[in-house]
């Protein structure tokens, strides 16, 4: 493409175009996942508003490039990653709030949410991480702190403004193209367009005792059997992952614990632990319960998940890394066998420099209110969610990585005859053979529906994008 031509696109923004070869396109290009660090973006256009967004929509158009947008650039499957045009709208970032409904930029990040709704006494369900995108977070479900009680984050959302493919940008409700509406909760993150604002029904921020645990290793398989017993069947106030972690240094021991928050106060909190600490072979070596404010529970999260910021770099930099992920929704609980397999492999063949993860995640309460059919999010009968994530650092050799994405497909099967079948839409993973299904379940036809009616030409499209039929 002639330089005159990308001249010409960044005469009418408001934002900028950057280049290869530019300053800050490295930074702009690559995601926090280094797993895509060598899919590079023809151009990055970085939309200061939704005007800049319909024309880099109808510039990728005419001529011809794929669509790709990024709003936290958190994705674990690289689908904010591309080899045509990168429409990054992380500086469209705003909250307002009135009468009970918070309206937020496509840019705008967790924590600046947090920050403008909580000392208003308002707040939405969402997760922990400050810096994750609030738009990849709604558009593909959205679980976290309050969801078991209040439901996804995308089950808060009231209406949506989007770009379209022919460069229209409307807003959506449940009564204002309602089908697009339907498929943005939880199908959303860049399959039918570039969304540049949304707006959510809020919650008053409950009290929440936070809570830690943590056993020796050798009590990892009882553990797991007990929490499978005790999280999903918690009343919907509760909500406590388990978390088996390897360090970097193989010579370390793995750790366990249970970590989570209940809505309500330090003495039902302590009774609900205790039936799990009851059914535990051993008690805890260590245990932390902090009863706090909404606003400092949040901060308390995270901080946990925080890394040291990089200095001169965005927010969430500091959490780069490649990594290898995958995850299966539960709808019975793990028999012995397959938790010895799943542990097994876990501690098998560790290199230095490669970390691992099991997360165990209860699902149930508000999550599994509505039919499958309810919005583009399917998974409403589930248990439990168990996520697998294999990590080296952004720099590591192509053995290193091989090594920990061969860990993290071993240790996906080992567990995978017993799960549902359904997976994460927020977890994406490239190496799914049937992902339509896994992702989408019974609601795909109507998706697929819904793709070709409003990106009938396939413009938005990347890894594991809807196809058009």
């Amino acid at each position: 493409m002639r330089p005159a031509e990308w001249k010409a696109l960044d005469s009418v923004l408001s934002g900028e175009v950057i280049l290869p070869g530019a300053p800050g396109y490295d930074l702009a290009s690559r995601a926090l996942n280094a797993r895509f660090d060598d899919v590079r973006a023809t151009a990055v256009v970085r939309c200061a508003n939704p005007a800049d967004v319909s024309e880099a929509v109808g510039f990728a158009r005419r001529h011809g490039l794929a669509v790709a947008t990024r709003g936290g650039a958190h994705c674990f499957g690289g689908r904010s990653s591309t080899d045509g045009l990168l429409v990054d709208v992380t500086q469209i970032r705003f909250v307002r709030l009135s009468d009970g409904v918070a309206t937020v930029g496509g840019g705008t990040r967790l924590g600046e949410v947090y920050d403008t709704l909580l000392p208003r006494n308002e707040v939405i369900p969402a997760g922990s991480c400050p810096s994750v995108g609030i738009a990849g977070l709604t558009l593909g479900g959205g679980f976290g702190l309050i969801g078991r009680k209040h439901g996804l984050t995308s089950d808060n959302l009231l209406a949506a403004q989007i770009v379209l493919a022919d460069g229209r940008a409307i807003e959506c409700d449940e009564h204002h193209e309602p089908d697009l509406f339907w498929a943005l909760r939880g199908a959303g993150p860049g399959n039918f367009g570039v969304v540049t604002e949304l707006s959510f029904r809020t919650v008053p921020p409950p009290g929440a005792t936070n809570f830690q645990l943590s056993w020796p290793f050798s009590q990892v398989e009882p553990l797991i059997e007990a929490w499978q017993a005790w999280a999903p069947a918690a009343p919907e106030e509760l909500a406590a992952s388990l978390l088996v972690k390897s360090a970097a240094e193989p010579g370390e021991p793995p750790s366990v614990g249970v970590a989570g928050i209940y809505l309500g106060g330090e003495p039902d909190a302590l009774e609900l632990i205790e039936r799990l600490v009851s059914r535990a072979p051993a008690d805890p070596a260590a245990f932390e319960v902090r009863h706090l404010p909404f606003s400092e529970t949040t901060r308390y999260w995270g901080a946990r998940a925080a890394r040291e910021p990089v200095a001169g770099q965005p927010a969430g930099q500091e959490l780069r890394g490649c990594r290898f992920i995958k995850s299966e929704f539960f709808r019975q609980a793990l028999p012995p066998e397959a938790i010895r397999a799943l542990l097994a492999n876990f501690g098998m063949h560790r290199v230095a420099g490669e970390t691992r993860e099991l997360d165990f995640s209860p699902w149930g309460g508000a999550y599994n209110h509505l039919t499958p059919d309810a919005t583009a999010f399917a998974h409403r009968d589930e248990r439990f969610i168990l996520k697998h994530a294999g990590e080296v650092a952004p720099g590591a050799g192509a053995a290193e990585r091989e090594a920990a994405h061969a860990w993290t497909r071993r240790s996906w099967n080992t567990v995978h005859p017993w799960a549902s079948g359904h997976v994460f839409p927020n977890f994406p993973d490239p190496d799914l053979a049937d992902w339509p299904r896994a992702y989408y379940g019974g609601n795909l036809a109507r998706l697929l529906g819904v793709k070709a009616r409003y990106d009938p030409d396939g413009l938005f499209r990347f890894r594991q994008a809807l196809p058009v039929t």
